[in-house]
């Protein structure tokens, strides 16, 4: 199916990123991977505008197009007492600014048929304590595909899936973590990439600007205290 196609990962070296890097090639497609930990191709900082600029080129003079675009990079996760401007800036450098750059510079060459999925989060509409970095870089990205869907309709269909509790070691949980999840378990990175995948393909070819949740069903769950077996415990007692 992606033969010879040209796939980006930002991220790609570990976890989820690596998961879609691995169905990739398997698939058959060249995988360009940026990432700060080692990897085959490119080590760079995704903040950083020259390092964009010269993985872009690098991309380009080796493929000369791209096919599909996964903006999946990790971006910092730090709350409101501990984050610093500086922080909190390069998370959105990292987490939003980044894809949307990289789609700029690639946007004259596009493969006809492309696609771009942006790794957002459940926490673009929900949140615990003190995660306001990693929050606020998910919210954009989820705001920014369907901008760059309308922006780019016609040409590039633009997607975003958003991961809920996802194990990157595929660790089998049971008990509690599992049976609260209406799915039944943990989620594991391969039902992230197998969605990428789909989004990717000429079977989503109808699917643009939309942002998928894949969190076993979390998201859609009611809880309240003392209501159908949930209770809420106060911090420090059992």
């Amino acid at each position: 199916m992606f033969e010879n196609k040209v796939a980006v990962v930002t991220g790609g070296a570990k976890g989820i990123g690596k998961a879609i890097v691995e169905e990739f090639q398997k698939e058959g497609a060249k995988v360009c991977v940026i990432d700060l930990l080692p990897n085959d191709y490119y080590v760079g900082d995704l903040a950083d505008q020259t390092v964009l600029e010269d993985f872009a080129r690098k991309v380009i003079t080796d493929y000369g197009h791209v096919d599909y675009l996964i903006n999946n990079a990790l971006p910092l996760m730090k709350g409101i007492r501990e984050c610093s401007y500086e922080e909190f800036n390069y998370a959105l450098r990292v987490g939003v600014t980044a894809p949307f750059y990289l789609t700029k510079l690639f946007a004259c060459h596009f493969a006809p048929g492309a696609a771009i999925v942006n790794i957002s989060s459940s926490r673009d509409r929900m949140s615990q304590l003190q995660t306001e970095s990693y929050t606020a870089a998910k919210g954009g990205i989820s705001a920014l595909t369907h901008a760059l869907a309308v922006s780019l309709g016609g040409k590039v269909r633009v997607n975003a899936v958003s991961p809920g509790w996802i194990d990157t070691n595929y660790t089998v949980y049971e008990g509690p973590d599992a049976d609260q999840q209406p799915a039944g378990r943990v989620g594991n990175p391969m039902d992230i990439a197998n969605m990428v995948l789909y989004l990717c393909s000429a079977k989503a070819g109808f699917i643009t600007g939309e942002n998928i949740c894949i969190d076993g069903g979390m998201t859609r769950q009611m809880i309240y205290h003392n209501d159908f077996g949930w209770t809420l415990r106060e911090e420090g007692t059992e």
